[in-house]
């Protein structure tokens, strides 16, 4: 049996069939799943301006807090994020910088903040990463909080009035706040500004209401400095560090929560090759935790972390199928022969699925409309972003997830550090 021959087989089998359903059906079924429980988060958490939201909000006592900002080579950034965090409405907070041995001139740039005490400064002499140079710097810090965020980014001056109040429950371990891109020069930088309010955002309300969290931004994240004990900091083993220390503090059973008041403007990748690179770390730091935790949190006492653990692998899979069929699309074209399923126009299918896409696209940016209020110019570019997104998100699941399984026989420490906003 030739290719030819073996390709038609191939198309008209169940197996085939199953394939194409999983394919169109799953972005549906989620999109859909995705804006229901975040429509659901927001009529809770954000709809309502009443009485009793606004007594959440009140502070009555003001634990302390420290700012945490591991910094490699930031130069270019390190004072508009430092000047940024100083002006934070808030009575109690200090501010810990720990340089990782920068090549640039980040360090001077640091010194006349630590000079007049507006910073405490670690220098580390070996580098080391972000994972170390956070845990080398928790033990000091005096806050009863500790707010981690990167050196690229600024806080808006009410973060910590958002975030606070939620650490009257004792069983909160962390929060995790709104990213927000302030870099908006190239098509990239805007396709991901929609990206954060009608994808990562969407999903981190949608995934509040279902129990669990899979992720405290690593530019975000306020934790309560017990809970940081209680699961021994951060994992230098781990490409992404903020996905690890989320599972580990929810498995432990401290409440992860998300906080969409709490807005920190970021600084994203410009370049198809800085996303590339932010994205390929992403899917490996992914693919670690999921083989390093599964068999924890399939335990009984750990159901509620079932729907993100589901979908994180339905996601991978789905990535798997979308590769695999449109090889065969190609090789079926290549060979003269229209495959099965698959149209150059827009079809049916595609047609639904493009419509649920920019229905889940516009939930994202009418509810974040309220933190950013520029966001729905940027909706034009939103059309592109399956093409963008779906595509570059396949091919890299495919090529990098395998490497997570050795995650629990590593010895390495990984020193990346997130890619230059070129």
């Amino acid at each position: 049996m030739n290719l030819y021959d073996l390709l038609v087989s191939f198309e008209n089998t169940l197996f085939y069939l199953a394939l194409l359903v999983y394919f169109a059906w799953y972005p549906i079924v989620t999109s859909a799943m995705w804006i229901y429980t975040a429509v659901i988060f927001y009529r809770r958490r954000e709809g309502d301006d009443d009485a009793a939201s606004r007594r959440f909000y009140k502070l009555t006592q003001h634990p302390s807090v420290s700012f945490v900002i591991p910094a490699f080579n930031e130069a270019a950034n390190i004072v508009e994020t430092v000047e940024g965090v100083l002006a934070v409405k808030y009575p109690d907070f200090e501010v810990v910088v720990i340089d990782d041995c920068s090549t640039d001139r980040t360090l001077a740039k640091l010194q006349p903040f630590a000079d007049d005490g507006r910073i405490r400064l670690v220098r580390k002499h070996v580098n080391e990463g972000k994972a170390m140079a956070l845990n080398d710097a928790l033990p000091i810090c005096r806050g009863e909080l500790i707010l981690v965020m990167d050196a690229d980014a600024i806080p808006d001056p009410g973060i910590l009035d958002a975030m606070v109040p939620h650490f009257r429950s004792p069983r909160v371990g962390g929060v995790t706040g709104n990213p927000r891109v302030v870099n908006r020069d190239s098509f990239l930088s805007k396709l991901q500004a929609i990206e954060f309010a009608s994808i990562i955002s969407l999903m981190r309300r949608a995934q509040r209401v279902w129990g669990r969290i899979m992720t405290m931004s690593g530019v975000v994240g306020i934790f309560r400095r017990e809970a940081l004990e209680d699961v021994g900091f951060y994992s230098p083993e781990m490409a992404t560090e903020d996905i690890d220390i989320t599972w580990r503090l929810q498995i432990r059973h401290w409440d992860v929560r998300y906080e969409s008041r709490a807005v920190m403007w970021m600084r994203v990748p410009q370049s198809l090759k800085g996303l590339w690179r932010q994205r390929r770390r992403w899917a490996l730091g992914l693919s670690q935790v999921l083989h390093r935790h599964w068999r924890t949190v399939m335990k009984w006492e750990h159901r509620r972390f079932w729907p993100v653990l589901i979908e994180a692998n339905l996601s991978v899979a789905w990535a798997y199928i979308y590769v695999f069929l449109s090889i065969v699309w190609i090789l079926s074209y290549a060979m003269g022969y229209p495959p099965v399923g698959a149209s150059p126009i827009p079809n049916f299918w595609g047609m639904l699925i493009a419509t649920v896409c920019v229905g889940q696209l516009i939930t994202g940016v009418l509810l974040d409309r309220t933190y950013d209020r520029t966001l729905p110019r940027y909706f034009v570019t939103a059309v592109f972003y399956p093409l963008v997104y779906w595509i570059l998100m396949a091919i890299i699941t495919v090529t990098t997830h395998p490497a997570g399984a050795s995650v629990n026989r590593q010895k390495k420490k990984y020193t990346l550090w997130k890619p230059v906003r070129e």
